[in-house]
């Protein structure tokens, strides 16, 4: 890092604290300006909102890692997610901007009624708030102190730092995303969202472009990375067609019981399977109901089909250049150092920070508004005034990020936490898709679902006698959901349903479609303004053209000309159905109040 580097992130933090500045404004009105933007974010702006919140300074370390010791295959981990990010576009945008929630645990006392609905809005704000949270800050701030020292940027200040001193410097980035996210509420965080994203995009585009060069072009890089592996690192599913038949892969880096559990039960299972409370916050920040459908497609095509390929070639890159690297994670902040010139280092250095600061500022506020409104307004200060609760957004946000900077201590390995967070967030996803669609479900079912996911996880995965018994990440996986649905099951029927005054009250604000609300659909004379047998059609179809298109962009530019074509022809097909889809009016919302 040479000074002018250093000058380009210096006028990047200046840029970014004044922004904040200039918007704090907006934020101050009231709680719903502070935590959902008044509801009038535009679909491209919350759009890329939540792809910078997913793209944060640990993924492109994360991705080295998982692609060193588990082929591009291992990407599925995450890959799995756009089967429910598809769904989110045609089943839940709209429920949750009809809804009109500043939370997702808001939404618990709209669906069911009593003290139940109280305790699991309380314990749900909670856990949310802090220790999921918190733990997802904390593995961020791992990957700013990992990339702080491969960087080696104190020593470029001619500073000789011990260990203390990097937490500290991370921890002293934390302090100053607080200080803009804490002024200007969510508005500051999804406009500065916006800059962060496309600064890191370019940063991660001009990092693999470098590295690539510098093997000599992709079709040097191929061959290069066959040799320095045992495992077939470019396979983008583990399995392969061989002497006629069909079969798994014994070179593929996962097992065919992770991939099965990734793609047929992590999607579901997970407690981001209705979209996820950072997702949920920018829907219910959009403008109208068809701005949140717009905005989740944006996500998908940002995150998925633009900027998958970038991580993975510079991870493939980053084998190649340092195949003994203990610790594999460090690949792509190496190439950085050894490769880029001075003003490109400082750029993309600051595209990293940007990455880091999206996550943390969005993870800030939406904790914040955990404690704030479901906690602080709900069970402390009901009649608290707007002042009064903007305030408190801002002490929240100082309390969520001490704490995750606490976490952050503890923090060793990216993957790891990685796994963590998927593993105490696995078991309660079917509840949560299920309570849209089906009166039976009820709160006690929802509590039980995610206290026992969230316990059972947490042990499976600290207790070493776990990873004896499942060495297997996809069997920890699906012991943990079959658990989990065990024991919601037993309690849902153990307890009575939600009363029909409180099922009415739901169905005629959300009006959700299928046949789980016939009976609400009959006692209020509303028809469901969701045609559920429409939207998973369109899920199917989008399906289709999202994966085929990120597969034929992967399978051109990594010369699997077979695997591009196939995935090209996939998403056009499901393009041109989409298209026929669209073309089916939507049904019109009718307006709640009036029953039979």
């Amino acid at each position: 890092m040479k000074p002018i580097d250093w000058l380009i992130v210096l006028i990047y933090f200046i840029l970014t604290i004044g922004l904040g500045i200039f918007l704090s404004r907006k934020a101050s009105k009231s709680m719903e300006d502070f935590f959902v933007s008044g509801r009038s974010l535009p679909w491209w702006l919350a759009g890329t909102s939540m792809a910078a919140t997913t793209f944060s300074i640990d993924t492109p370390l994360y991705i080295c890692g998982v692609v060193s010791s588990r082929g591009i295959a291992g990407n599925w981990e995450w890959w799995s997610f756009g089967v429910s990010h598809v769904i989110l576009i045609y089943i839940f945008s709209r429920l949750w901007r009809r809804s009109e929630i500043v939370t997702d645990a808001e939404l618990t006392e709209m669906r069911y009624g009593g003290d139940t609905a109280a305790v699991l809005r309380g314990t749900k704000a909670f856990l949310f708030a802090l220790p999921i949270n918190c733990i997802g800050i904390g593995y961020a701030m791992l990957a700013m102190v990992k990339v702080v020292d491969a960087l080696e940027l104190w020593q470029s200040l001619g500073v000789n730092p011990g260990e203390n001193i990097k937490i500290w410097s991370v921890i002293g980035v934390s302090l100053f995303v607080l200080l803009y996210s804490g002024f200007s509420g969510l508005w500051g965080v999804v406009t500065t969202d916006f800059f962060q994203f496309f600064l890191a995009l370019l940063g991660a585009i001009a990092v693999a472009i470098v590295a690539v060069n510098h093997v000599g072009g992709i079709h040097e890089l191929i061959p290069q990375v066959k040799q320095v592996s045992d495992i077939d690192v470019l396979a983008f599913f583990p399995f392969q067609f061989s002497n006629g038949s069909f079969g798994w892969s014994d070179a593929a880096g996962i097992t065919a019981t992770t991939f099965s559990a990734y793609l047929f039960v992590q999607w579901w299972s997970f407690r981001r399977s209705d979209g996820g409370g950072e997702f949920i916050q920018r829907l219910a920040a959009a403008k109208t109901e068809e701005e949140a459908e717009k905005s989740s497609w944006f996500f998908n095509i940002l995150h998925y089909g633009i900027r998958t390929w970038p991580w993975i070639i510079v991870a493939l890159v980053a084998m190649v250049i340092y195949p003994d690297l203990e610790d594999k994670e460090l690949g792509y902040p190496k190439l950085m150092l050894e490769f880029l010139p001075p003003v490109m280092l400082g750029l993309v250095v600051t595209s990293l920070i940007a990455a880091f600061m999206s996550t943390v500022s969005t993870s800030i506020n939406w904790g914040a508004s955990y404690l704030t409104n479901d906690l602080y307004r709900r069970f402390i200060k009901p009649n608290a005034t707007q002042a009064e609760l903007v305030m408190m957004g801002r002490i929240a946000s100082v309390l969520v990020t001490v704490l995750g900077a606490i976490a952050a201590l503890y923090a060793t390995n990216i993957t790891t936490v990685f796994r963590l967070v998927i593993a105490i967030g696995t078991g309660p996803g079917l509840v949560l898709i299920l309570r849209w669609f089906w009166w039976r479900i009820n709160a006690a079912a929802e509590l039980a679902a995610m206290v026992s996911g969230f316990i059972i996880g947490l042990i499976a995965s600290i207790n070493p006698s776990f990873n004896e018994i499942f060495p297997d990440f996809g069997y920890k996986l699906l012991f943990i959901s079959g658990t989990t649905a065990i024991i919601w099951i037993a309690v849902m029927y153990l307890t009575p349903p939600e009363s029909d005054e409180t099922l009415d009250r739901f169905y005629t604000k959300v009006q959700p479609g299928g046949i789980g609300w016939q009976r609400q659909k009959e006692r209020t004379g509303i028809e469901p303004a969701q045609n559920l047998t429409q939207d998973l059609l369109k899920v199917i179809a989008a399906s289709f053209l999202l994966f085929g298109s990120m597969f034929a962009i992967g399978g051109f530019l990594l010369l699997q000309s077979l695997t591009g074509w196939i995935s090209l022809i996939v998403a056009v097909l499901g393009g041109f159905w989409l298209r026929q889809l669209n073309k089916h009016k939507p049904i019109a919302m009718t307006r709640p109040g009036l029953f039979k």
